[in-house]
Order: structure tokens, then C-alpha cells, then sequence
């Protein structure tokens, strides 16, 4: 007798995931460090030619100090958020720029969308607040980001209530 499975994929009512904006890829990381680095081996070999071989040593400081700023704005670029919206669940899950998730849930019908702007009324945070719990979400995204995720999240959350 055959074997019959039967695989029902619920769709979330919405999903998004908020990712910071990266101007730089890994390509550009490395063409970036390759022309430091052949710009300041210019210098290096006319100091080493007239004898001021300890400048070596400060321009290799100035070469070793970008490459850390650059690696570590890299790095930060991996942070991300996914908020899922289901029937009867709201998921927040926050990874950092090391892989830990921080993983948050919410019964949407007690979850408030808290929208805070400045004077000019631009968008300048985004809550989920019940009574005893606060999560910032998209801290990382452009205020015009902000106000677009706001506005179709929260059309999401009021379909989810209805």
C-alpha cells in the first residue's frame, strides 16, 4: 500500500526582512584594501630607499587601522531582522553582526505599533509594545525606510486583528 503524505505550508500574512544598507560588497572591500595597500607601498619603499625605515612601521599602523574600520563596517552589514506575521503570532527575530538571534514573540492582538517622529514628521523609530515588553525594530534604516515598512506593517497587523 503506498505511503501518502499530506504537506500544508501555511503563508504568513506578512514577512519582511530589514537589512542595512551596504554601499560596499566583498568585492569592493577588496579592491578598496588592494589600493591602500599599493599606495602606501609607495612611500614605504622611498623612506626604506633614504634610511627612515621606522616610517615603515606608521604607515603599516595607518594600513592596519583602515583595514579594521573597513573590516568591522563589514561586518556590522550582516545584522538583520525578520519580522514574521501569522494568524495568531507575531515573530520578531534580531541577529547581530556575530549570528546571535534574539528571537521575540508577540500575540498581535496585544501588540501595539508605536510610530515616533521628529518635528518635521519624519519616522524616526518603530516600536512593538505590549504592557510589559518593548522591541525597536529597523534602528538601522533610513527614516523614508522606516515610514514605508511602518505603513505596510501596520496595515498587515490590523488585517490580522479583523
Amino acid at each position: 500500500m503506498p505511503r501518502m503524505t499530506t504537506e500544508i505550508q501555511a503563508r504568513p500574512l506578512f514577512s519582511a526582512r530589514l537589512t542595512p544598507y551596504r554601499s560596499m560588497g566583498a568585492k569592493g572591500y577588496r579592491v578598496v584594501m588592494a589600493i591602500i595597500l599599493i599606495l602606501a607601498a609607495a612611500p614605504m619603499m622611498f623612506f626604506v630607499a633614504r634610511g627612515a625605515w621606522p616610517i615603515v612601521g606608521f604607515v603599516g599602523l595607518d594600513v592596519v587601522l583602515v583595514w579594521w574600520a573597513l573590516r568591522s563596517a563589514f561586518r556590522g552589514g550582516k545584522r538583520h531582522e525578520e519580522v514574521t506575521l501569522w494568524p495568531d503570532e507575531l515573530e520578531v527575530r534580531l541577529v547581530d553582526a556575530k549570528g546571535q538571534i534574539t528571537l521575540t514573540r508577540f500575540n498581535p492582538l496585544f501588540v501595539k505599533l508605536v510610530v515616533d517622529r521628529d518635528i518635521n514628521e519624519r519616522t524616526t523609530g518603530i516600536h512593538l509594545r505590549t504592557h510589559d515588553e518593548d522591541v525597536k525594530i529597523g534602528e538601522f534604516l533610513a527614516p523614508e525606510e522606516k515610514s514605508s515598512f511602518a505603513k505596510a506593517f501596520g496595515t498587515a497587523l490590523r488585517r490580522a486583528r479583523h
